[in-house]
């Protein structure tokens, strides 16, 4: 039988990034998400929130750190890994977390440059290989919108589009 691990996931950041090195000088980047479902239950709104680990590594978690904060709205794509390990008091822990082959920025940095539906991949040295991918060419000027419709002195506005 096949299978399958592969997660999409959306949210907002509740931390800023936090970046470590291993001994060997690779970044490991951890982010906090918080991904919260809005539906309806007997005519009454309800929310319910799934706050989630994710691991980002190498270049993708320097970048995550030096343009996401608090607040940060992100897709996250990756996988899910399964980790166990015993506490400092000998007990058996375990948890999921996602590890991220690809963080993709929805909102502004925290230098407020970056648009809206940035993504990791953008940045320069952020591809899985460490090579940078193309930039698109940047997009010709658009035209001005037209002058909005006056009012004459009763109020009423002219040429109306509907």
């Amino acid at each position: 039988m096949a299978s399958l691990n592969h997660i999409f996931i959306a949210g907002n950041l509740t931390k800023d990034p936090e970046v470590r090195y291993t001994p060997s000088g690779t970044a490991v980047g951890t982010l906090r998400l918080a991904s919260t479902r809005v539906f309806m239950v007997e005519g009454q709104k309800k929310e319910e929130t799934c706050f989630i680990d994710v691991v980002v590594w190498e270049k993708q978690a320097e970048v995550c750190r030096e343009y996401l904060s608090k607040g940060s709205p992100v897709l996250v794509e990756g996988r899910l890994q399964f980790e166990q390990w015993k506490s400092e008091s000998g007990e058996s822990r375990s948890r999921h977390r996602i590890r991220a082959d690809r963080v993709h920025f929805l909102g502004r940095g925290r230098e407020g440059g970056g648009g809206a539906g940035g993504e990791m991949g953008d940045a320069p040295g952020a591809a899985e290989g460490g090579a940078a991918p193309a930039r698109p060419a940047p997009r010709a000027a658009t035209p001005a919108a037209p002058a909005a419709p006056r009012a004459d002195e009763s109020g009423d506005v002219d040429d109306l589009p509907f």
